[in-house]
């Protein structure tokens, strides 16, 4: 508790002094919490947090130079300069890292004992949040979570009574956080977090269920942050001076100092020469970190992605007479990857015993157990978020969230922490998170079974996105995705699964970022992404019926983007139509035809023509339906129009 509170203390100083560049957020006045469940854990148990998580790296274990060099902006930071206050990572003692964003922590967390359960371990996850956090839909999916599959986890609620400045007796309409664990059929308990013996005990006893297999514990910490919420904010706007000086009277610090002499285990001498070592350590870690480099700046985009890994086996080629569906060729390497992985599972709505809406698990679950097929609540922002940190502690998740549009529920947990989990650990941390679902318009499924976002997920640096259009493509790109350590968005058009074409009963690997011709032609190309690849397949056809020679391409992927092939047609062809069922402001279909004007405009003899689906929501109708997508026809029709420019 010392080394935390002389720690913060030195860091509100610095801050006050510029040396902290943006937020400090400190955990003066909290020490007991941290110091009392940190008691318990192992290097291998693992601790997920929140904003104000000073306090929990140094309970776990990170020295107080790696805190005040990280917040100094130095590269001998904890999380070498990319962090601040709000995103601390040390992995190497089960620091998983600290996030701005509140309630990510909780569902991570349930990754981590997920992770657990199926490898037999018996390691903890603990989370750490603020009362703020228990009103987030990320509390009550991550306790029924914990709850139904028995995970060892401890959810410890740090109620200092303020979110930002918004007091809890406001916003929550229930006055405490430990009695809602009642309602999901867990231990939970209401204890003085200024108490650290108290709250040693029964964090002890919590630690001790998880490891035996005994499930999640939720604990109220009941405390108070005696400064500002983070420091240079304005503190008595919402509370009173006297409030704080009230609360500083109950200091768990001076409260165990007194116990401590009253048992006659220590000296106030002792308890004093004690302060004075840590006083003098906090100071030479402030000297030693002040004396630090900053980051080199050629740094600032390493570790987007893992390390690309060694060179695919090569194809073998979609020729012979084996043909199979789009969702069997996936099926088949998913089936391989689980069999040659004990760290694979899958996690969806109905991917268990039923195989799944479109049986893209059918059969895996007499062969794999319900802990690697798993049916999950109809809880999206859960499962993803549990994904998540499932795949910082070794598993290797598959979300099947089944049509993309329920994915978007979960948006903040794909670009917020698991997009940018590599990036800010510096690549200590690995994210093979494989996301798998439909998109696409048809069967009238109407505006929320029928979106295509691929677009606006190719826009965001760290995740794959893939969008095959052939069974073929389809189970060598899904086991490359299976291999990566990317977290990958594997989109498939919902009108393509039924479709057969030649796979290779042998296991192989598409690279990512490799466009394929699908048909070689010298007047104009045609890029088509997912569906439409196949549509553009079709219009050259016809359009080779009176002789019109047209190239087509599949990108395959749509991040990376194989711009090298795309160029490489256009200049052979001088003409370009992108074609893309997605919206077009601001889509692939716009970034393609960025990139053939920025590095094939000499090469062009006509403008860039762009055919999308209609700027609007799905309607239901069939007849307006196919108002909306880009058929055939048009595509030909396109194609005559550019020839004529």
């Amino acid at each position: 508790m010392q080394v935390i509170r002389r720690c913060e203390e030195r860091l509100a100083k610095s801050h006050q002094q510029g040396l902290v560049h943006g937020a400090c957020h400190t955990y003066v006045g909290e020490e007991a919490i941290a110091s009392g469940v940190c008691e318990h854990l192992r290097d291998d148990d693992v601790v997920f947090s929140t904003h104000r998580g000073h306090g929990h790296a140094l309970a776990k274990g990170l020295p107080p130079r790696e805190l005040i060099a990280e917040l100094y902006g130095r590269e001998t930071g904890c999380s070498l300069g990319r962090g601040g206050s709000m995103h601390l990572f040390k992995p190497e003692i089960g620091m998983m890292g600290t996030s701005g964003i509140v309630g990510p922590c909780i569902l991570q967390a349930c990754g981590g004992g997920y992770a657990f359960k199926l490898r037999k371990a018996d390691n903890v996850a603990v989370a750490f949040f603020g009362d703020g956090a228990v009103n987030n839909g990320a509390f009550h999916e991550g306790l029924n979570m914990a709850s139904i599959w028995n995970l060892p986890v401890l959810f410890v609620c740090e109620n200092n009574q303020f979110a930002t400045e918004v007091p809890f007796q406001y916003s929550s309409g229930i006055p405490d956080v430990g009695r809602r664990a009642e309602n999901y059929g867990l231990p939970g308990f209401e204890v003085d977090g200024n108490d650290v013996l108290e709250i040693c005990r029964i964090a002890g006893e919590a630690v001790e269920r998880a490891r035996s297999g005994g499930g999640a514990t939720l604990i109220e910490c009941k405390t108070y942050r005696t400064r500002a919420h983070a420091e240079g904010m304005v503190d008595f706007t919402y509370r009173t001076r006297e409030d704080v000086d009230e609360w500083k009277q109950r200091c768990p610090i001076q409260r165990l100092r007194a116990d401590i002499l009253a048992s006659g285990e220590a000296t106030e001498e002792e308890l004093n020469a004690i302060e004075n070592e840590i006083e003098e350590s906090i100071q030479a870690s402030h000297e030693e970190a002040e004396s630090t480099a900053y980051p080199d700046g050629s740094t600032a985009t390493a570790h987007v992605y893992a390390t690309p890994a060694a060179p695919p086996v090569s194809e073998p080629g979609p020729s012979g007479d084996r043909q199979a569906t789009y969702v069997e060729a996936t099926r088949e390497a998913l089936d391989e990857a689980m069999a040659e992985n004990s760290n694979i599972y899958v996690m969806g709505e109905g991917i268990g015993v039923r195989g799944g809406n479109f049986t893209t698990t059918l059969g895996l679950y007499d062969k794999y157990g319900a802990d690697r097929l798993c049916d999950t609540p109809i809880c999206e922002r859960g499962f993803v978020g549990l994904g998540c940190g499932a795949a910082m502690t070794g598993a290797r998740p598959v979300v099947d969230f089944m049509f993309i549009d329920f994915i978007n529920d979960a948006f903040g947990e794909m670009i917020n922490q698991i997009a940018k989990m590599q990036y800010m650990s510096s690549g200590r941390l690995k994210m093979p998170i494989l996301l798998r679902g439909c998109i696409g318009i048809g069967h009238s499924a109407a505006t929320h079974h029928s979106g295509s976002y691929h677009s606006i997920y190719a826009h965001i640096p760290g995740l794959r996105v893939v969008v095959p259009s052939t069974p073929y493509d389809a189970k060598g790109l899904i086991a490359t995705a299976l291999h990566c350590d990317d977290p990958v968005l594997f989109l498939e058009h919902r009108e393509l699964l039924a479709v057969k074409g030649p796979v290779p009963i042998e296991s192989y690997e598409i690279p990512f970022g490799v466009a394929r011709t699908l048909r070689e032609g010298d007047q104009a190309t045609i890029v088509g992404v997912a569906r439409m690849a196949q549509l553009a397949l079709q219009a050259a056809e016809q359009l080779a019926g009176g002789g019109v020679s047209v190239e087509v391409i599949d990108p395959r992927t749509v991040s990376p983007l194989d711009s090298e092939s795309i160029l490489r047609s256009v200049a052979k062809t001088g003409r370009l139509l992108v074609v893309d069922e997605a919206f077009q402001p601001c889509s692939v279909a716009s970034e393609i035809a960025a990139c053939a004007a920025d590095g094939g405009f000499d090469d062009l003899d006509a403008p860039i023509k762009r055919l999308n689906g209609a700027f609007a929501p799905t309607p239901y109708a069939p007849t307006l339906e196919a108002e909306v997508v880009p058929t055939v026809e048009q595509i030909a029709a396109a194609v005559e129009e550019l020839l004529q420019e």
